[in-house]
């Protein structure tokens, strides 16, 4: 096992409190890597000698991004459905199951490649930790083959058969429901991690989604819903109620939405690239930060209502839009998406820490959302070796 000496570092956020703030900036900094974890961070004058080093040239070096919500198993596209959505159309869930029908008649090799292509897209840009969901199969077959193929890209599979009520099901959804929690669950615990549902109008209601993820968690999965995004509705509170890890979308709550939030810990994960797609309102970030709610930011990348791989997009679009500051958007990208992802090894550079990073052509992670849409990522570290 060797050792390596980054320096020459204007900039390094650990997001280590006791460096001094929620980002643990350190200035003219320096970090080493034993192996695949962090073993030290610190002023550059006080480095340690390492087997190696790398002189960065002044750049700044951030955790890697942690990617705590994407749906990357699918097949096709869905770019008419946007262009008819920036002519007046508006966003509704039935689009899935376009998806789902070109997922269906999809191969293995088609899947995992087109998986394998927007894994590195999200690589390049400086993501390095990445929950990926199965729902566009919505058979017992093609979602244990999903998250199959997902599980060759990240330990984070969730279980996401309860994603629409698929057509075959149209006049039965209590049946599609004891499917979901049945036969399709017994096919896919082992190759999850995690069992979501969509709680909204035209998906599932909060009776279905209850026994949804109860099934789940008694299969000893761990939960995660997606709630309140196309109105106001039942899917927060039925996150607090079940103890899951994070209520996702969180576009329209009330008061007491916000309060369970804060009062249960589970994470809010909000995906300013879906409201950036679909024109819909952005989530109110400021009044959940305001009120103690931990926030992550993550992609939902997908082929229907938001097709972006970009974790630095996000960030640009929650400063921009949602008002959070540059610094609340990077934890939230970062540390928050492991605090969803119940992750301690991740979104952080501290010693101990998965040694997974992102250099950036730039003196400050400022310039993520200083300069949008700009390549800023010039390497991105995994486990300690770059990729």
């Amino acid at each position: 096992m060797t050792s390596l000496l980054l320096t020459g570092i204007s900039s390094l956020v650990t997001n280590d409190p006791t460096h001094g703030g929620p980002l643990g900036e350190l200035h003219d900094a320096a970090l080493v890597i034993d192996g695949s974890t962090v073993a030290w961070t610190g002023r550059r004058t006080a480095a340690p000698a390492a087997d190696a080093a790398v002189d960065l040239g002044g750049r700044a070096v951030i955790p890697g991004f942690v990617d705590s919500h994407s749906h990357l198993v699918f097949a096709g596209d869905r770019a008419e459905e946007f262009a008819a959505r920036m002519t007046g159309t508006p966003y509704s869930a039935g689009g899935i199951r376009t998806t789902v029908a070109a997922t269906r008649e999809a191969t293995d090799e088609q899947l995992t490649a087109n998986v394998a292509r927007l894994v590195t897209e999200m690589r390049r840009q400086g993501t390095t930790t990445v929950e990926i969901k199965s729902g566009y199969g919505l058979t017992v077959a093609d979602e244990a083959r999903a998250l199959r193929i997902a599980r060759q890209f990240t330990d984070d599979t969730t279980y996401l058969g309860a994603h629409v009520v698929p057509a075959d099901y149209a006049d039965d959804p209590e049946g599609y429901v004891a499917l979901v929690t049945g036969p399709m669950l017994d096919a896919a615990a082992e190759h999850s991690t995690w069992v979501d549902v969509f709680v909204e109008r035209g998906a599932f209601d909060a009776d279905q989604g209850r026994a949804i993820l109860r099934a789940g968690l008694a299969r000893g999965l761990q939960a995660r819903v997606h709630a309140n995004q196309l109105g106001e509705g039942p899917g927060v509170q039925l996150a607090a109620e079940v103890g899951a890890a994070s209520a996702d979308h969180c576009t329209y709550l009330t008061d007491a939405d916000v309060d369970a939030l804060a009062s249960s810990g589970v994470v809010a994960g909000l995906l300013p690239a879906i409201e950036f797609s679909t024109r819909s309102p952005y989530p109110d970030a400021r009044r959940l930060l305001d009120a103690g709610v931990t926030v992550a930011l993550a992609t939902d990348c997908n082929p229907g209502s938001g097709y972006s791989s970009s974790m630095p997009f996000c960030i640009a679009l929650a400063v921009r839009e949602m008002r959070m500051t540059p610094a609340e958007a990077l934890w939230s990208a970062t540390a928050g998406g492991a605090a969803s992802l119940r992750r301690t090894d991740v979104g952080h550079l501290t010693p101990g820490a998965r040694a997974d990073l992102a250099v950036l052509d730039a003196p400050s992670y400022l310039h993520l959302a200083y300069r949008p849409a700009v390549p800023l990522v010039t390497q991105t570290f995994i486990a300690g070796r770059p990729v």
